[in-house]
């Protein structure tokens, strides 16, 4: 199974008939591992990666990085100040970090007015939330294992004497 998971990480289009090639398996057992991941949970969601710079109608869009500093509940701990965060719509991630802060949530919005109202009141308001870091993402060079801009190769000249 985690050879079937490690293809699909990488490119969510094979098929079930490339990726039992490319693991000598049939097809129907791939299938039917790949449906069991799914009905599991261990499959959620297939994505694509996406270069937004390359999109015509691009929707410009503000993505934030916010370092929160928590107090865990008792009996609790982190999950039950994740589950309030998790659950406001601008929030795209969400995840418990080693370090000097506790939670790191990627925030989504609109303009840069809407992130930061978002931030200061919805998210610094909640009960067990001590403090808040914002980074506000510039420009995207790499997204989920995948380059999003390819260097020009650089062409050596001939030398002739």
């Amino acid at each position: 199974m985690h050879e079937i998971v490690e293809l699909l990480q990488k490119d969510a289009r094979l098929s079930p008939e490339d990726i039992a090639s490319m693991l000598n398996k049939s097809v129907d057992e791939v299938k039917r591992l790949i449906r069991e991941m799914e009905e599991n949970g261990t499959i959620i969601k297939y994505c694509a990666v996406i270069n937004e710079e390359k999109l015509e109608t691009k929707k410009e869009k503000v993505v934030a990085f916010i370092e929160i500093q928590v107090t865990p509940e008792r009996e609790k701990g982190f999950d039950a100040i994740a589950e309030r965060i998790y659950q406001f719509p601008q929030v795209r991630s969400l995840y418990l970090m080693s370090g000097r802060y506790d939670l790191l949530a990627v925030v989504e919005g609109e303009t840069l007015k809407e992130v930061a109202f978002f931030v200061s009141d919805k998210l610094a308001t909640l009960d067990n939330v001590k403090s808040t870091t914002t980074h506000f993402l510039l420009k995207k060079y790499k997204e989920n294992g995948t380059m999003l801009f390819q260097q020009p190769k650089l062409e050596r000249l001939n030398v002739t004497l």
